[in-house]
C-alpha cells in the first residue's frame, strides 16, 4: 500500500481531504483537517514509508514481525475512527490479520524456544 500513497502524493495530495469527513468523533475530523491536511504531501509520504516499513518487518520475521503485526493491527483499528466506510475494509482485514498474527506469533515463539533448547 505504500506505493498507493506515493501515487496519491505525486498525483494530488488534496485527494486525502475527504478521508475523515465521516469520522465518528470531532477530534478525528479536526485532527485530519488541521494536522494532516496542513501538509498532506508530507503525511502521505510518512504513511507510504510506514506501510512499506511494516511490510518489510513482516517479511523479516522474528521480533520484527511481531512489531509489524502489532503495528498493522493497530493501524487498522485506527482506520475505524475515520468512519463507517472504513469498517468495510478494516473489519474483514482484521478478521484475517488477527488470526494470521496469532499463528505467526506462535510459530516464531516455537522456533525461538526450540533454538534455546538445543544442547550447547
Amino acid at each position: 500500500m505504500g506505493g498507493v500513497h506515493l501515487g496519491i502524493v505525486a498525483a494530488d495530495p488534496n485527494f486525502y481531504r475527504p478521508f475523515a469527513e465521516g469520522a465518528m468523533f470531532e477530534f478525528v475530523r479536526w485532527g485530519w483537517s488541521v494536522v494532516f491536511m496542513a501538509h498532506p504531501s508530507v503525511w502521505g509520504l510518512v504513511i507510504a514509508a510506514g506501510e512499506t516499513m511494516l511490510g518489510l518487518f513482516l517479511i523479516t520475521g522474528g521480533m520484527w514481525a511481531r512489531i509489524g503485526w502489532v503495528a498493522v493491527i493497530a493501524f487498522h483499528l485506527a482506520l475505524l475512527l475515520l468512519g463507517w466506510g472504513y469498517w468495510l475494509w478494516s473489519v474483514p482485514a482484521l478478521a484475517f490479520l488477527v488470526p494470521a498474527a496469532l499463528a505467526d506469533w506462535r510459530h516464531v515463539g516455537g522456533a525461538e524456544q526450540s533454538r534455546t533448547m538445543l544442547p550447547r
